[in-house]
């Protein structure tokens, strides 16, 4: 029982760095769905062309094919067990159920996709053993890519360029609640690490933040953080205003 411990430890405390993306072979790629099909005629040869009319991505290789170099990496959700090196934060979160064969451990892990220019993705991933979960949180991360809204809207700021966001917008998930508040170039990311890692994939360089209710917990923080980006989007506001605070959402490429 000690060493099956100790496999399991080793197991979940394996590197944090998750696998490089491959490069997809569209010929041997063989869609299943009308827009994977459409992707692979080159009918559709744009993200925009999907996130703007609301169509549903529901084969990761689409996004592969459309952003091939978009970057991966796995949240902190997770905490170490034990002795030595209790308390540290880790890519999984190990849950386990007694049964009347023993312990049964699972393992959870978010992963967050980035082109770190207007285009992010959040992931969960769930499974008996690391590696797996680790696939399936890439691979929804990428079912879930969203647009982003930059801009700079703080009063500190007379600038144009989108280092920031364009006005406050708050999300929630649970008991918590996330602010984000525009802030002006130079001042980083004033938000909590994880947290950091996601705008930074989305390409947001300076943000103030304020987070309100049980924080403590990573998963409801981390989708209220999500859940600020999205809200972003839905707000209108008028092409003048747009001009004076350098709003421009997506990539700022193209």
């Amino acid at each position: 029982m000690i060493k099956k411990e100790k496999m399991r430890r080793r197991q979940a405390n394996r590197s944090k760095e998750p696998a490089q993306p491959r490069a997809v072979d569209i010929d041997s790629w063989n869609p299943r769905t009308s827009l994977g099909k459409k992707v692979k005629n080159r009918e559709i040869t744009h993200i925009d062309e999907i996130l703007d009319n609301n169509l549903r991505i529901m084969e990761s290789t689409i996004v592969d094919v459309l952003m091939p170099h978009m970057q991966t990496d796995l949240l902190m959700i997770g905490q170490s067990k034990g002795k030595f090196g209790g308390g540290q934060r880790r890519v999984f979160r190990q849950t386990q159920k007694k049964t009347k064969e023993g312990n049964k451990p699972r393992f959870a892990t978010i992963a967050v996709i980035g082109n770190n220019d207007g285009y992010v993705g959040i992931g969960y991933g769930k499974s008996k053993e690391t590696v797996p979960a680790r696939e399936k949180a890439i691979r929804n991360a990428k079912l879930n890519i969203i647009k982003i809204v930059r801009g700079n809207g703080s009063w500190e700021d007379n600038s144009i360029e989108p280092t920031s966001i364009p006005y406050v917008v708050e999300g929630k998930c649970g008991s918590v609640r996330v602010r984000l508040l525009p802030a002006p170039r130079g001042t980083g990311l004033k938000v909590e690490k994880e947290c950091a890692k996601i705008l930074k994939m989305a390409g947001i360089q300076d943000v103030w933040s304020q987070r309100f209710g049980k924080t403590g917990t990573k998963i409801n923080l981390i989708y209220a953080l999500v859940d600020a980006l999205k809200k972003m989007s839905q707000v209108k506001v008028t092409k003048q205003v747009r001009e004076k605070i350098g709003m421009i959402e997506g990539s700022i490429s193209t």
